[in-house]
């Protein structure tokens, strides 16, 4: 029998030995234990032994890598440790528990909302070396709200699906991991990897085979205390802010597909004024081609005067909406890395324009994405019916999880594509770019392997006519 096997039985038999004498003790004692009863019974449910298990296997992988990497790596690992924990302790709290409104899922939830938040705040700040390990790992937590799942009306996918939609969220930095370190560091493409299938096809089987409708609440048990209400002290510091309802529903994201308040509408009103307000009318006498003084040449002096003159580039006001019902307009967003899109169907558009610094999530199938003059701006789309086009970008990563049947790149410089699997057909298709990459997945692991675009080409006459082929360059 295979020795792992073998350690997972005696590890099984221990818990239920340990839990016998638990329950054997507390049938001694008064009735006020019985609740101490209901949770050492539910701490050997067969759900929660396979979650021991399944935390064992994959999550002491996952930190066996990050201890070999140490420093900030193994910290945001410490905290993902953490969160699994609190899953466990809440699965059990479940089998106990009363089946809460959204106000008690709420106050319910908050352990794990607090271990999602200390995640979040290790991306915050000045920008780490290893931003994109921590990136990875704050987005793929909220892979773990599927519990909140209380039914087609909450707003959240079910269990499944939305373990698989936290994961394509947080699979965009883990793939940036994996490239980065691939020829320089084994210790981080394991901890990628390890990371990868702690939740696919980790945490996603487990959900399949344990709740994939949602955690089943106990009949009986008791109810989510409420959360205390605070005291008014005269002088005292205004109360923290209630813990995030994101991992209540995707709906609650400030940049999910909803309308816009708060500061979208404070842009909306400093937008509103015509950007020309204030400005003098050119007229026709003041135009350089009918002023006497222009002899057709400009002198020195006039160049030093003009070079002197900063350039002041015009910013369009943020914008973030669907047109029409058939056009999603993202606009000159900068800085804003949770930009979602997730109600989308096959016959609307999406056009994103002037952003930087930004990265976009869109889920669903849609007819056509342009990105047009973005600046370090990333991408993540799931299908698309027509094509994906880059257009006068700068820097900028697109991935694409499903299928693209064309992808265009024009006018562009530093590119990265990633492609899956099903997108392989895809017709690439390129024109005045430079640096162009396309990182496709390969081999039993899912390898992401690197290949360059070429960018130079060699036209030679033969025949009556020009032949065209890509120069390629040998290492010296």
């Amino acid at each position: 029998m295979d020795d792992k096997l073998i350690q997972r039985l005696e590890s099984a038999v221990a818990r239920l030995e340990s839990a016998a004498a638990r329950l054997e003790s507390l049938s001694l004692g008064s009735h006020s234990h019985d609740i101490d009863v209901d949770a050492a019974a539910a701490s050997t449910d067969p759900s929660i032994i396979a979650f021991d298990d399944f935390m064992a296997e994959h999550v002491g992988r996952v930190c066996g890598a990050a201890s070999k990497i140490g420093g900030q790596v193994n910290d945001v690992t410490n905290v993902l440790n953490e969160a699994f924990t609190v899953q466990k302790e809440l699965l059990i709290k479940i089998k106990q528990t009363k089946k809460p409104d959204m106000v008690g899922l709420g106050e319910f939830l908050k352990p794990l909302n607090e271990k999602l938040m200390k995640a979040i705040s290790m991306t915050e700040g000045r920008r780490s070396d290893y931003f994109n390990h921590l990136k990875a790992v704050a987005e793929s937590l909220t892979a773990l709200a599927g519990i909140a799942y209380v039914g087609k009306d909450c707003g959240m996918s079910m269990p499944i699906a939305h373990v698989e939609e936290s994961w394509q969220a947080a699979e965009f930095y883990n793939n940036k991991v994996l490239v980065e370190y691939k020829n320089k560091d084994a210790n981080h493409v394991e901890w990628a990897r390890a990371l990868k299938e702690l939740y696919v096809p980790g945490l996603r089987n487990y959900v399949k085979s344990h709740y994939p409708l949602g955690p089943v609440w106990s009949a009986t048990g008791s109810v989510v205390p409420a959360a205390p209400k605070a005291v008014p002290k005269t002088n005292a510091p205004a109360p923290p802010p209630p813990p995030p309802a994101s991992l209540l529903t995707s709906e609650s994201s400030p940049s999910s597909s909803r309308p816009k308040e708060g500061m979208a509408a404070v842009f909306q009103e400093i937008g509103s004024k015509p950007v020309t307000a204030g400005l003098r009318k050119v007229t026709n006498d003041m135009k350089t081609k009918n002023r006497a003084d222009r002899a057709g040449f400009v002198s020195a002096g006039e160049k030093e005067v003009r070079a002197s003159v900063p350039s002041v580039s015009k910013v369009g006001r943020p914008k973030f909406e669907l047109q029409m019902g058939r056009k999603w307009v993202v606009e000159n967003q900068t800085g804003k890395k949770d930009l979602l899109i997730d109600q989308c169907d096959s016959k609307q558009t999406v056009y994103i324009f002037g952003c930087k610094d930004s990265v976009l999530q869109i889920r669903g199938k849609v007819n056509n994405i342009t990105v047009d003059k973005c600046t370090k701006m990333g991408v993540v789309f799931t299908d698309v019916v027509a094509a994906c086009e880059i257009v006068n970008c700068n820097s900028v990563e697109v991935q694409c999880q499903g299928t693209a049947p064309t992808i265009s790149v024009d006018n562009s410089s530093g590119c990265q594509l990633y492609l899956s699997k099903d997108s392989l057909e895809a017709s690439i298709t390129t024109a005045k770019s430079s640096e162009i990459n396309v990182l496709v997945a390969s081999g039993p692991d899912d390898d992401l392997v690197e290949h360059a675009l070429p960018q130079q080409y060699i036209h030679s006459y033969k025949d009556g006519q020009f032949a065209t082929t890509p120069m390629s360059h040998s290492g010296g």
